[in-house]
């Protein structure tokens, strides 16, 4: 049971880093870290929406470099066709600075 507690703190926590992340852009709705299989799904509305779109990391890889740690996108899903190639083109196969804290999400 501590675990699961720990797991949902750390991820609310995630949740509002990446809000503040993102916070330019859109506001995060949900967020849903699965560990066990490296996956991730976001739903995100853009400012100037009106419907969410729906981001699902399908694999990723937590890679440290020394003291540092980082998330490479294996692979990801969009549900909007020009997010799909944005992501492919800048993301899927790039390195993310993670916080140690995060870890634990992950």
């Amino acid at each position: 049971m501590f675990n699961s507690v720990k797991n949902f703190m750390a991820g609310k926590a995630a949740q509002t880093y990446v809000n503040n992340l993102i916070s330019r852009y859109g506001v995060l709705q949900d967020l849903k870290i699965d560990a066990q299989n490296k996956t991730v799904e976001v739903l995100c509305l853009p400012h100037g929406e009106t419907d969410p779109i729906r981001v699902r990391i399908d694999q990723y890889a937590v890679v440290q470099k020394g003291e540092k740690h980082f998330v490479r996108i294996v692979k990801c899903t969009c549900s909007r066709p020009w997010l799909q190639s944005l992501v492919e083109d800048f993301v899927q196969g790039r390195e993310v600075e993670v916080p140690s804290w995060a870890l634990t999400a992950l």
